[in-house]
C-alpha cells in the first residue's frame, strides 16, 4: 500500500500554522492548567507560626508584711521549685512609694523601684524544693502595694514563655494567579532585665576577715571576780523586781510601743515570779505591730564606762528560726538607732538596728557558737557593753557565750559584721519585751533586773 506523506511545503505551513494557533489562545485548557497549578502551589507556602511552649515554674516566693503608718516589715520564703542553684539572686517590682532601710539573712538593694535581694554566704545553696527565710524593713507613703514581677536568677518564677517555631500549612482558600502571601513576624522573645549593681543596704553576706581559730563551743565560765548579786552592789542605776508595781506598769517602769501597737500586752503577774511575789509580764504577739515593751526611765546615760546589766528570764516557746528581739537599749553614738538582744536561728543573737549586723554571724557555724534561751523554767541572764572600746561579752547561767563575744580580736564566724563598725556603742536607754520580724509570738516574764556600772551576778 502507497503511503501518504504531504508535501514539504504542505508540512511547514501546518507546523507554522499550529504555532500561530497556540500562542493565540491563552484561555486554552493546557494553559488554565499551568496558571491554576501555579497559583496553588504558591497558596501552599509554608509559615513559620510561633507556638508558646511553656517552662514549668522556677520558684515560689511567699511574702508576708507588716505595716503601720509610714513603715512596714516584710518576711520572704523562697521556695525553689527547679534546679539545684549554689546562689541565688531574687528581683521584684516594689511600689513607688517604698523604700526598703535595711534588711535580715540576704543583701537587699534598691534602685528605684527594682529591689534585688541576693542570698547571704550560709543560705546561697538551695536544692530543688528548698526554701530561703529572709526579711526588711522600710517605709512607705500613699499606698503599700504588693511586689509584682518575681525573677530568680534572671528568670520569672511563674516560668518563662518561649516562643518555639512550627510549620503550619496555610494554603489559599481561593488561589489567585497573582497570590502574594504575607510574611509572619519572626518571634523575638524578651530580654530578662538584669539584676540592678546597687550595692546592699544589708550586711548580712559580707565575707568574713582573715580566719582566725574559732572558740569553743562549750561556755567558758565568768571571770574570777564574783560579782555582787539582788541589789547590793555598788554603781546599779536600775534594780527592780517590780514589787513596787501593781497592774499596768508605771512610775519608774513606762509601757513603749515605737511606731505602732497591736496586740502585744505587759502586766504585773502575781502568780509567777523568781523572787519575792512580783514579775513583769509580756504577751509578744507575731509580725512587727504586735510587740510590746517596758523601757525604765532612770539615767541609763550615766551608767559606765562599762555597762553591766543582768535580769532573770523566763518564757514558753524556743526561739524561733525568723529574727526576733527582746530588749533593746538606744545607741546615742548610732543616731539612736537600737542594740538588741534576742533570737534568730533558733538562739540567742545581739543585732545592731542601724546595718543589721548579727553577733554571732548567721552562718551555721557561728549560730554553733551561740545557745539557745532554755523555756519553761527562769533563767539568769547576763551582758557587759564597753563604751570606750568595741567589747561585749554574754552570760547565760553565769556562763559565757563564746558566740556573743566581742573582744577586738577578728574571730571566724562570729564578728565580722559587727566589726565593720568601729565606734564603740553608748547606751542611753533599756526596754523589756518582744518585737517579732515575722509572725512568731512568746510569753515572757522579766525579773529581778539590774543595770550599773559594776560587775553584777545572778
Amino acid at each position: 500500500m502507497k503511503q501518504f506523506r504531504p508535501a514539504p511545503g504542505d508540512r511547514r505551513a501546518g507546523i507554522r500554522r499550529g504555532a500561530r494557533a497556540g500562542r493565540g489562545l491563552p484561555g486554552s485548557p493546557a494553559a488554565r492548567l499551568v496558571a491554576a497549578l501555579a497559583a496553588l502551589v504558591a497558596g501552599l507556602v509554608v509559615v513559620l507560626v510561633p507556638t508558646v511552649a511553656s517552662a514549668a515554674p522556677v520558684c515560689k516566693v511567699d511574702y508576708t508584711v507588716n505595716q503601720w503608718q509610714g513603715g512596714f516589715t516584710a518576711s520572704v520564703r523562697l521556695t525553689n521549685l527547679g534546679s539545684a542553684v549554689s546562689s541565688w539572686t531574687l528581683r521584684w517590682t516594689a511600689g513607688t512609694s517604698q523604700q526598703i532601710t535595711n534588711a535580715w539573712s540576704a543583701q537587699v538593694s534598691q534602685s528605684g523601684t527594682t529591689v534585688t535581694a541576693t542570698n547571704a554566704s550560709y543560705n546561697g545553696s538551695l536544692a530543688t524544693g528548698a526554701t530561703a527565710d529572709f526579711g526588711f524593713q522600710g517605709t512607705w507613703s500613699g499606698s503599700l502595694t504588693p511586689p509584682s514581677d518575681y525573677y530568680l536568677n534572671g528568670v520569672p518564677c511563674g516560668g518563662t514563655s518561649s516562643p518555639s517555631p512550627s510549620p503550619s500549612p496555610s494554603p489559599s482558600a481561593s488561589p489567585s494567579a497573582s497570590p502574594s502571601p504575607s510574611p509572619s513576624p519572626s518571634p523575638s522573645p524578651s530580654p530578662s532585665p538584669s539584676p540592678s549593681p546597687s550595692p546592699s543596704a544589708s550586711p548580712s553576706a559580707s565575707p568574713s576577715p582573715s580566719p582566725s581559730p574559732s572558740p569553743s563551743p562549750s561556755p567558758s565560765p565568768s571571770p574570777s571576780t564574783t560579782p555582787s548579786t539582788g541589789c547590793s552592789g555598788s554603781g546599779l542605776v536600775v534594780c527592780s523586781g517590780f514589787e513596787d508595781q501593781s497592774g499596768a506598769p508605771s512610775g519608774e517602769w513606762q509601757v513603749s510601743t515605737p511606731n505602732c501597737s497591736g496586740s502585744g500586752t505587759a502586766t504585773i503577774d502575781t502568780s509567777t515570779a523568781h523572787s519575792g511575789g512580783k514579775s513583769l509580764r509580756v504577751n509578744g504577739g507575731g509580725n512587727y505591730c504586735n510587740h510590746m515593751f517596758v523601757g525604765t526611765t532612770k539615767n541609763v546615760s550615766a551608767i559606765g564606762p562599762v555597762v553591766y546589766g543582768r535580769m532573770w528570764v523566763r518564757h514558753t516557746t524556743a526561739l524561733p528560726a525568723n529574727h526576733v528581739t527582746m530588749i533593746t537599749m538606744a545607741d546615742s553614738r548610732d543616731g539612736g538607732k537600737d542594740l538588741r538582744i534576742g533570737g534568730q536561728g533558733n538562739a540567742l543573737q545581739w543585732n545592731r538596728e542601724s546595718d543589721d549586723a548579727t553577733l554571732p554571724e548567721q552562718s551555721p557555724a557561728g549560730i554553733a557558737l551561740s545557745a539557745p534561751l532554755p523555756t519553761n523554767r527562769w533563767v539568769c541572764l547576763r551582758f557587759q557593753i564597753d563604751t570606750s572600746q568595741q567589747a561585749m561579752r554574754t552570760y547565760l547561767d553565769d556562763q559565757e557565750i563564746a558566740g556573743l563575744r566581742v573582744d577586738g580580736t577578728p574571730t571566724q564566724n562570729v564578728d565580722a559584721q559587727w566589726l565593720r563598725r568601729t565606734t564603740a556603742p553608748r547606751p542611753t536607754t533599756f526596754r523589756l519585751g518582744w518585737e517579732s520580724y515575722g509572725s512568731d509570738s512568746d510569753t515572757l516574764w522579766y525579773d529581778d533586773v539590774a543595770l550599773g556600772s559594776s560587775p553584777v551576778g545572778c
